[in-house]
């Protein structure tokens, strides 16, 4: 690992297992639940799992973009040579049905060297990814390799460290058909478009489902071949993954361009995608 990159790396993973902490803590409440102005659950969890990431990641002097945080300037953040892109509970839904199926995001962000336009100007370079039920952490930085770790908060340590000891991805699965991450009961019809042409390429086709950026994981673990995404989501809910995924020789492509995701864009709406 790069010297400058340990204490970045470091940095994220405990911003993720103190957000997964704060998460917990709330978790087997009878926690209140509030609509955020697009129509979108905001709980406690959200807001304490933002304040722990806020102040882990503080130290490292780089500007924080996240979901609960305030927002900021277009100008201002389009300057930004490197910075952290942060969902701080991703699947708050799933939080709320107590389903465990929920993470914390955290991404290390650089610009891309290509020209800004609509499109972006910036591309993940490492990935932290939290699921605090399962206890499981994902992680990855540019050239390292892509990793899992069960049991991550018993297992402390560097991001070094924690690497030695873990799964390095994908780790190698015997699928006998072509998998597809999709929700079996909200499909699309570009959805069943896709999975009807990996029927006629592939012939026997199954589907698997979950819920936040555990999907993107599936793939990146070798557990699914793609994950089509023909639905909105935002830059924080898939930039730690995308990292992860091309760390485990996956890829993350935006369908309108047939390349890999750009990030800090003018809206922070994804394109479509899949991952494969």
């Amino acid at each position: 690992m790069h010297d400058e990159m340990t204490p970045l790396m470091n940095a994220a993973i405990e911003a993720a297992l103190a957000a997964g902490r704060e998460i917990l803590a709330v978790y087997g409440t009878d926690f209140t639940t509030e609509q955020k102005a697009d129509k979108s659950p905001l709980t406690e969890a959200d807001k304490r799992a933002h304040q722990a990431i806020a102040a882990a990641l503080l130290p490292t002097g780089l500007p924080v973009l996240s979901e609960e945080g305030k927002e900021v300037d277009l100008e201002e953040r389009q300057r930004w040579q490197r910075y952290w892109l942060v969902d701080p509970l991703d699947g708050t839904k799933e939080f709320i049905k107590r389903n465990g199926e929920f993470t914390v995001n955290i991404a290390l962000m650089e610009r891309d060297g290509q020209p800004q336009g609509p499109l972006g100007s910036a591309r993940p370079i490492s990935g932290v990814l939290y699921a605090p039920v399962k206890d499981q952490l994902f992680f990855a930085w540019q050239g390292g390799g892509a990793y899992r770790q069960n049991a991550a908060t018993s297992k402390g340590g560097s991001a070094y460290e924690r690497a030695l000891s873990a799964e390095r991805l994908p780790v190698p699965h015997a699928l006998d058909a072509f998998t597809i991450v999709a929700s079996r009961s909200h499909q699309s019809p570009e959805t069943e478009a896709y999975i009807a042409r990996m029927e006629q390429e592939h012939g026997r086709v199954s589907l698997t489902s979950m819920g936040s950026a555990l999907k993107i994981c599936l793939v990146a673990v070798g557990a699914a071949d793609a994950y089509p995404r023909y639905a909105p989501t935002m830059e924080w809910d898939t930039a730690a993954g995308h990292a992860i995924a091309n760390e485990a020789g996956k890829r993350l492509i935006d369908i309108t361009t047939n390349e890999p995701m750009r990030y800090n864009k003018a809206s922070l709406v994804n394109n479509w995608f899949i991952v494969q």
